[in-house]
């Protein structure tokens, strides 16, 4: 029986998650195929440039990932300081670049106030949106939606692309975090598709990230 995510992701007991998921058909995610000769290296690109974007709206940031040839890593962090931070307009304005928007929110967005008898219905959808802005669960749909429409399209066909919901797994200490970022950062060494962390592409060795020691903070 699977466990609901709300119990497997608990900011208060831990803001740290290894988040794990993988591709349900025999095509490969990314890099050359061996059953069928294409070359799907250009996904990489896809999963970084939308994991990066991502970033930028919700308040979760990237502490470590690596994209494998069927299955990627990530190592995320919920920013709740950030989340709670956040004034209605931006939360209106980071959830817009993501999903077209309610119409009373974007009058508010484009006039800066809204009338009287359309202010609850407007603190109801800041509310709500403000919360899946720290919320693991609406990142990895956002991430992996848009993956999958692109990946479908590209291989012509239609279907499940992920091979179910993304695995999880709670960070609870220093020891675990840095573990598990290190794991992260060596999963294509030991895979054997590179010799060394300086020739590893698509991890985030390779790109700018926030310092272990800001993580730990």
């Amino acid at each position: 029986m699977t466990i609901s995510r709300r119990k497997l992701i608990e900011p208060q007991i831990t803001p740290f998650y290894h988040v794990i998921n993988r591709c349900v058909r025999r095509a490969y995610l990314c890099g050359d195929d061996p059953y069928n000769g294409k070359n799907y290296q250009h996904r990489r690109g896809w999963i970084v440039n939308k994991i990066k974007q991502l970033a930028t709206v919700f308040c979760i940031d990237i502490c470590a990932y690596a994209v494998m040839s069927n299955h990627y890593h990530l190592v995320l962090k919920i920013d709740i300081e950030q989340q709670q931070k956040l004034t209605p307009l931006e939360v209106i304005s980071r959830w817009l670049q993501l999903f077209s928007g309610h119409p009373i929110a974007v009058e508010y967005l484009k006039e800066g106030q809204i009338a009287a008898e359309k202010q609850q219905a407007l603190s109801t959808l800041v509310a709500e949106w403000q919360q899946r802005l720290g919320c693991i669960s609406w990142f990895m749909r956002c991430l992996n939606e848009e993956i999958a429409r692109k990946a479908n399209k590209e291989d012509q066909c239609k279907g499940a692309f992920w091979e179910g919901r993304f695995k999880s797994q709670a960070l609870l200490d220093e020891k675990a975090l840095l573990s598990c970022m290190m794991y992260v950062d060596l999963n294509p060494i030991r895979a054997g598709v590179t010799p060394s962390l300086e020739q590893s592409d698509f991890t985030s060795t390779t790109y700018s990230r926030i310092s272990p020691s800001k993580v730990l903070l």
